[in-house]
């Protein structure tokens, strides 16, 4: 069985996840785009030689008979309203990330999703599919490292664009820590805080970059994430878990050592789409197989909600400079 896909959004997230569904996962196939520029999709349907139909609009794309599941990877801030159309419509969705761009918004998502009686959303955090958070969390489960106490994270880029403000690098960039370390710990966040050591030279005017995040878990478990987005030398993402009797890092990307020039290297990887690529290619095909099995076990719409409750704190915390609490309400039995 084949499932068709209807996509909405095709800029570089959105083209990938295309390619990747029509030339690398299994049982998919790309039948319907959507863009808010055309000829994005037309330039899409001639890449990738598609029998796809272009919608005007992305909510004909939903209700469209021949589309069975929708991969929505346009602009965050028409993510809640495309999601909850595909609910209404009886169709599974993949958002990618935000949910949506506040934590009621994504509660919307969460009880439309249960007022359908069925899972039908999963979020792209592609991490917890990634082979290196996989080994990460299998040292963890097992018990030998002990307790985690602590944990030392940071997410540097090589450079961003004017574009990018200071509050995205919670909305956009830590957004995949805490969806991943929560799923790590099995813990959510009870609060928050920014600090802000010296600023690179590197930043725009109207950025303060690096930031340093510090997060509490319910365990007590105490967390501090490095957010540094130009950083110059590379894509590079890293995670250590102290425990009780040791400590568990995150692996670092296959690189090929070399010997050259009097010196010995290993390369460092520069886009962030390479450093995840095989996570995505396994991240949405567990997406097609679920949807075709009727039993969606990716990260959830709560997941989503989580995330963005925990990303607004710490907002907040960057604004007042503060330690702001995070509350998260019970998870609904219906997400267990």
């Amino acid at each position: 069985m084949t499932l068709n896909i209807g996509v909405i959004g095709t800029g570089a997230i959105g083209r990938e996840h295309i390619r990747r569904c029509s030339q690398v996962l299994q049982n998919a196939r790309v039948v319907a785009l959507n863009d808010i520029n055309r000829s994005n999709c037309e330039q899409i349907v001639r890449d990738f030689d598609l029998q796809a139909e272009i919608y005007d609009n992305a909510h004909d794309l939903i209700t469209a008979p021949e589309v069975q599941a929708i991969l929505v990877t346009s602009w965050g801030p028409t993510h809640e309203a495309f999601v909850l159309a595909a609910i209404q419509a009886g169709k599974a969705v993949f958002c990618e990330k935000p949910l949506a761009v506040t934590a009621q918004g994504c509660m919307n998502i969460v009880e439309a999703e249960m007022a359908s009686g069925k899972k039908r959303v999963q979020v792209g955090f592609m991490r917890p599919y990634d082979s290196g958070y996989l080994a990460l969390k299998s040292v963890l489960e097992s018990g030998e490292i002990g307790e985690p106490l602590m944990l030392h994270c940071a997410h540097r880029n090589p450079e961003v664009g004017d574009a990018y403000t200071t509050d995205m690098a919670i909305t956009d960039t830590l957004i995949h820590e805490l969806d991943v370390l929560r799923w790590l710990l099995k813990e959510d966040y009870v609060s928050a805080q920014v600090i802000y050591p010296r600023k690179t030279r590197k930043a725009s005017s109207h950025l303060k970059d690096p930031q340093i995040v510090l997060l509490e878990t319910t365990k007590g478990t105490r967390i501090d994430v490095e957010i540094f987005v130009n950083c110059e030398y590379g894509y590079d993402i890293q995670c250590e878990v102290v425990g009780e009797a040791g400590i568990a890092r995150l692996p670092e990307p296959m690189s090929v050592q070399t010997r050259r020039a009097a010196r010995l290297s290993t390369g460092i990887l520069t886009d962030w789409k390479k450093r995840f690529i095989d996570a995505y290619d396994v991240e949405l095909q567990a997406f097609v197989n679920n949807v075709l099995s009727g039993n969606m076990t990716g990260p959830s719409a709560w997941d989503g909600y989580a995330a963005a409750v925990a990303a607004d704190a710490c907002v907040a915390a960057q604004r007042s400079g503060n330690i702001e609490p995070i509350a998260m309400p019970a998870r609904p039995a219906f997400y267990d």
